[in-house]
């Protein structure tokens, strides 16, 4: 049967269809002949989530982290309104 099937069979054979996409790998279903959807296991689909780094890598290698960024807090007084 391969990794590919047809919609009325996916949900005919749906049990069967979950045990290959966590044993086989990614499963396609087909609707009117094209590709519609794939389902794949929770592995496989946190795989491709994961972020390649984390935030602090994300930021040592942005582009702007050469940048000089002032931190510093304006002390000037605030504006005045009226109530």
């Amino acid at each position: 049967m391969g990794n590919i099937w047809q919609l009325q069979e996916a949900k005919n054979k749906f049990s069967e269809l979950v045990e290959k996409a966590q044993h086989e790998g990614p499963q396609f279903v087909t609707k009117h002949g094209k590709e519609s959807i794939v389902v794949l296991s929770v592995e496989e689909y946190k795989k491709i989530i994961k972020p390649k780094s984390n935030l602090f890598q994300f930021i040592q290698t942005s582009p702007l982290s050469k940048k000089s960024i002032s931190i510093e807090r304006d002390k000037s007084p605030g504006r005045d309104i009226e109530l």
